[in-house]
């Protein structure tokens, strides 16, 4: 008999995620794209012009939650769960009387994913909030930037993604494994203020060294390294320059036929701006392609900076098959890979038909 392929190393997990932005519709996106099967609640019907690459994989399910008989059916959904997503203000799942509380009653086995900047609780926890000021009081922001300008945002790649996304995910995953022996389930409380800084163990390290300076673009990650920082080409565009190690700093060196006494000093921070300034006017002698192929086969850390059109093209992008198009938007592919255990991509046209009782018979719902 022939096996089934396996669509991902999630299959046969059942998540209910409720609609919000940010954060948690892309742990549902994640989660799903490694086979998880996720039903999206959301609360008004609409069909957009272009699906959102974020509810790819997932369906979708219309229900007003103040409406009893809705409700009853997102108790259904949650009854057959095995993970619930919602990432709300604190309270509001509560007063919709669907908190964790109300949810356990329901489903003793759920693992009840929440994320939120500031958490569930705190002096901070039922004001509005964004990437930006989770990041303020971590200590990030203020890192990232110029010396004389403002801090500049991160996108909301740090905060939202990083910091909450993956957190949630992590939390989500660990609580599965803990409910092995438990067999019950339990509140994953993920806030972004919270995960951001347990992703600055580093820096944190080098703080306690006396190593780090508070002062943006002085340090050796910030900017402020002149081996670890980006340059203007030719062109106007940009390569990036990340040659920490000095074996890997001697190579640079040579390909810019700058002054080997430069790879003794490589750490003398008295001469930090003095390096920049050289390796500033030996950039603008040649146009990004050109650095780009001078450093390709090296070492020597030195890569082109891409934008996002730009991506398709890149040759070890291609290989490792890290963007795709459908419907001829691009993004990205599932990540990471596995050996056994494989992902596939899947048509929205069939799953975008699925009509709500279609989608409630998979899950053995009236």
């Amino acid at each position: 008999m022939k096996q089934p392929i396996n669509s991902g190393p999630l299959c046969g997990l059942k998540i209910v995620e409720f609609e919000g932005i940010g954060p948690a519709p892309l742990a549902g996106q994640l989660l799903s794209d490694l086979g998880a099967d996720v039903i999206k609640i959301k609360k008004k019907p609409n069909k957009p012009k272009i699906e959102p690459i974020l509810d790819r994989k997932k369906n979708i399910i219309n229900l007003d939650l103040k409406n009893n008989k809705d409700k009853v059916l997102a108790e259904k959904l949650i009854s057959k769960a095995d993970i619930l997503i919602e990432g709300f203000r604190p309270g509001v799942m509560e007063r919709l009387g669907l908190g964790p509380t109300d949810c356990e009653k329901i489903n003793v086995k759920l693992i009840y994913g929440r994320i939120t900047g500031w958490g569930q609780d705190g002096p901070y926890a039922k004001k509005a909030g964004h990437d930006i000021n989770y990041l303020s009081i971590t200590g990030a922001l203020n890192a990232i930037g110029n010396k004389k300008t403002p801090p500049i945002p991160p996108l909301n790649l740090l905060g939202d993604y990083a910091g909450g996304t993956m957190f949630l995910i992590m939390g989500i995953l660990s609580a599965l494994w803990e409910r092995n022996n438990s067999k019950k389930g339990q509140v994953v409380d993920a806030a972004m203020i919270e995960g951001v800084p347990a992703l600055m163990s580093l820096i944190h390290t080098f703080i306690s060294e006396k190593n780090w300076n508070n002062t943006r673009s002085s340090n050796l990650l910030d900017g402020g390294c002149p081996y670890y920082r980006c340059y203007e080409t030719k062109d106007g565009l940009f390569v990036s320059v990340g040659a920490l190690e000095n074996k890997f700093f001697a190579i640079l060196i040579e390909k810019l036929e700058l002054n080997q006494n430069w790879i003794k000093d490589q750490e003398n921070k008295s001469k930090w701006d003095q390096l920049t300034k050289e390796f500033s006017e030996k950039f603008l002698t040649k146009t990004r392609k050109e650095w780009a192929s001078i450093f390709f086969e090296t070492d020597a850390c030195v890569e082109p900076v891409l934008d996002f059109t730009e991506v398709e093209g890149n040759s070890q992008n291609q290989a490792r098959k890290i963007f795709y198009r459908k419907n001829n938007i691009l993004q990205a592919n599932i990540a990471p890979k596995f050996s056994r255990s494989t992902p596939k991509n899947q048509s929205d046209k069939a799953r975008i038909a699925k009509t709500t009782d279609q989608i409630l018979k998979e899950w053995n719902i009236n």
